[in-house]
């Protein structure tokens, strides 16, 4: 069993994406195939910056007026790359360049950064339309994993939806306003047209589309103050390795299984309340009355809802101020979280050890029912078989700086030590992305 009373993991800083911006950076996005990450900047350009050598490519400018405060990229695009960013100008801009297999030369040591950072090379960047609408500052954008629909929301209170129907031609398919105060954060999930919300109204909301029209299905009220983000887990945790324990599957564990395949990718928030939550859809046809570990209900019905969403556990707290970020491993299933108080918490998901008594429930359970059908479950009231530890904490991680945004992202440099090995990227006003590394601790963690 993890001894939680120590950290089993420590984050080592790797290197600092250089050079920083001379102003405070908001949000950092990992490019979904190629080795590169946009940073957006408070003095109104995104930088995209290599994975590979750690040095900036392209400098992205010219196109809004005040901060950009968000960047996303548009999956599956074939032959360029397509940028969304999203400034406190209210405006949206749409960002696109050819050849995107060009950012891979700097492996072979050439000074692409260099030529890169004058933003007027022919292979740069180009402008390729806005997208007005909202009244005021825009938050946060999203693109949806199919790249059909770009969400965008804002301090006006709205989530606005666009289709792109062709290059530059996009149609508003939606605006949605259930929200009753700014929205910071909108996120997709990995497998279904749902869209969720997070806001200064303390809510998280979730909408999907029906008919002709989008509309809210869900409203997640356990945060007590504002939520600053939300995120899906990943398509692929329903591969983590939860499968193999030395001893093989309780019954109940079977069941925690079978429930993660049915119910899908869940959902993850923070908020200035200092709490990371995780939330799970329930299958159709069972009853979502569950409460959290407080005893307290996590779920408020409305006429509104028609999926049922419950608040499946808080996370050990280790924040002390708001969590403005958080970011769900699609490798490993871990989650890390960053905020105002300049830390860094890594936490994983284990099994919850088992009792004597319960496995003697298990067995006697196996033995009473071995002509049961294969589809009987066990009762209701059978403990969780899961929990979160916290396995690393990183403190003062931009020295005296709040950390606006953490990302995890594919390594791509030539230390990278196995396959798939992740990093964590941290965004933080002293305009520094920072690539952070987490090792296993042998005995102590360095100072």
């Amino acid at each position: 069993m993890p001894d939680a009373s120590r950290p089993s993991h420590y984050l080592r800083c790797l290197t600092a994406l250089a050079p920083p911006s001379s102003s405070r950076s908001w949000q950092s996005a990992p490019h979904p195939a190629q080795p590169i990450v946009a940073t957006a900047c408070a003095d109104r350009s995104v930088r995209v910056y290599s994975l590979t050598s750690f040095t900036l490519l392209h400098s992205i400018t010219g196109g809004h007026k005040r901060s950009v405060r968000s960047v996303s990229w548009k999956p599956g695009t074939a032959g360029q790359s397509v940028l969304a960013t999203g400034s406190f100008d209210a405006s949206a801009g749409i960002w696109r360049r050819e050849q995107p297999q060009q950012e891979e030369r700097d492996k072979a040591g050439e000074e692409e950064g260099e030529e890169g950072e004058e933003g007027d090379t022919a292979d740069d960047y180009q402008f390729s339309c806005i997208l007005d609408g909202h009244e005021s500052e825009i938050k946060c954008l999203s693109w949806s994993p199919s790249g059909q629909f770009l969400a965008t929301c804002s301090r006006d209170k709205s989530v606005w939806i666009w289709e792109e129907l062709d290059d530059d031609n996009f149609e508003t398919v939606a605006v949605l306003q259930e929200h009753d105060g700014d929205v910071k954060c909108v996120a997709w999930h990995p497998e279904d047209a749902l869209l969720a919300s997070a806001s200064y109204d303390d809510t998280v909301r979730l909408y999907r589309e029906d008919a002709d029209d989008w509309v809210q299905v869900a409203r997640l009220d356990a945060h007590g103050q504002t939520v600053w983000w939300a995120e899906f887990e990943g398509s692929a945790m329903a591969q983590r390795d939860f499968r193999a324990q030395p001893h093989g599957l309780r019954r109940s564990q079977q069941h925690h299984v079978e429930q993660l395949d049915r119910a899908g990718p869940r959902l993850a928030t923070c908020s200035d309340d200092c709490t990371v939550r995780i939330w799970r859809r329930a299958p159709r046809g069972t009853d979502a009355t569950h409460s959290a570990s407080t005893g307290v209900p996590s779920i408020i019905r409305s006429v509104t809802l028609d999926e049922d969403w419950y608040q499946e556990a808080v996370l050990p707290q280790r924040h002390e101020r708001s969590i403005y970020s958080l970011s769900w491993s699609r490798v490993t299933g871990m989650l890390v979280s960053a905020g105002s108080d300049g830390k860094i918490v890594v936490y994983k998901e284990v099994w919850t050890p088992s009792t004597p008594d319960a496995d003697a429930n298990d067995d006697a359970n196996d033995d009473d029912n071995d002509d049961a059908p294969a589809t009987e479950e066990p009762p209701t009231s059978a403990p969780p078989t899961t929990h979160w530890i916290v396995v690393c904490e990183r403190f003062a991680a931009h020295s005296v700086y709040e950390i606006n945004h953490v990302t995890w992202a594919k390594r791509a440099d030539t230390g990278k030590r196995w396959e798939n090995e992740e990093v964590v990227l941290s965004t933080g006003d002293d305009g520094e992305v920072r690539v952070w590394v987490l090792d296993e601790c042998d005995s102590s963690p360095p100072v």
